[in-house]
């Protein structure tokens, strides 16, 4: 049987740090507002012209290093994102380009905070029943520039980076199991409505969140999703060695961590130094953990991430 395996990650955040001692000189909050209802101390924000291939660049490269494969080497690249470089082409191919990779496929993966989990099991479907033998898979956002920065309910929760691993055919399993979801009639509750119509911004140009709504939504549906994976495999939350999930607010990941039974202390959390950084929340928690060797061969790790659609889904590895 084929399996497929991470062999590499990587990570990159822009140089900026936005404190929330910074959004109080500009918005009417505070520290202890932020940090009390989200966990967020600080974020990064990308400098003028950064665009998310620069910053998926950066990622993409350090997790080749680690896997220690080339340009020559990789044959397909799936990359997540809400805040592509340009309409078209796709910021996959603008990656491909930049890396010097001339062969395999590219192309880009929508599905807001979940679009690392949609790229990862989109990848493992390639890697195991089809030609592909390596894939580049990136999650990389510059959601700051989605943000109306007078807006205190919203702009305090975001952050730019990208995050990348490198997905290999092997012999030995790695993804163990993948389920993937989506509700379209709750797109509401979490957007951007906003598009060019004839040279024009159509709708609203900004993230819109009713925050309630997507607080009770992301904790219900994530612990289904964690159930199923677990059931699926035959293990249980006690069985599991660390929790990644999408790192939008503590008080999710506690509620959820707590629902499913698993102890916090095996719980990847970066929010607090990032914010929510959409389709590379995860990818960029998962690398802090693999450098840091919290995670290490043969653990059993569960990646979840939930967002805008509402689309969500879970991941179940061994490392």
């Amino acid at each position: 049987m084929t399996y497929s395996k991470i062999t590499g990650t990587g990570s990159y955040l822009p140089e900026r740090i936005v404190t929330n001692r910074d959004l109080e000189a500009q918005i009417q909050t505070t520290d202890e507002w932020i940090v009390s209802r989200t966990g967020i101390e600080a974020r990064h924000v990308a400098a003028d012209g950064e665009m998310t291939s620069d910053l998926a660049l950066h990622a993409a490269r350090r997790a080749m290093d680690a896997a220690g494969v080339g340009p020559g080497d990789i044959d397909l690249i799936v990359l997540a994102t809400t805040t592509p470089d340009m309409i078209f082409p796709s910021t996959a191919c603008i990656l491909q380009a930049k890396l010097g990779i001339k062969q395999g496929a590219a192309f880009d993966v929508q599905a807001v905070c979940t679009g690392f989990m949609y790229a990862l099991a989109t990848a493992n479907l390639f890697v195991t029943a089809g030609p592909h033998r390596c894939a580049l898979v990136v999650g990389a956002e510059v959601f700051s520039r989605l943000l109306d920065w007078n807006d205190r309910r919203t702009c305090v929760l975001f952050g730019d980076g990208a995050g990348a691993v490198v997905l290999q055919r092997s012999e030995t399993p790695g993804i163990l199991t993948s389920n993937l979801h989506a509700d379209g009639s709750l797109s509401h509750i979490l957007r951007v409505d906003g598009g060019i119509s004839h040279g024009q911004i159509r709708g609203n140009p900004f993230l819109e969140m009713d925050g309630q709504a997507v607080y009770r939504t992301a904790v219900r549906v994530l612990e289904d999703s964690a159930r199923e994976a677990l059931q699926a495999t035959g293990y249980s939350a006690q069985d599991l060695d660390w929790f990644i999930p999408h790192q939008a607010n503590i008080r999710i990941i506690n509620s959820l961590s707590d629902k499913i039974g698993m102890q916090r202390e095996r719980v990847v959390t970066t929010v607090a130094r990032h914010g929510n950084t959409s389709a590379a929340s995860v990818p960029l928690a998962l690398d802090a953990a693999v450098r840091d060797q919290r995670v290490k061969p043969g653990q059993l790790v569960m990646l979840q991430g939930v967002g805008g659609g509402m689309t969500w889904g879970t991941i179940l590895l061994r490392w």
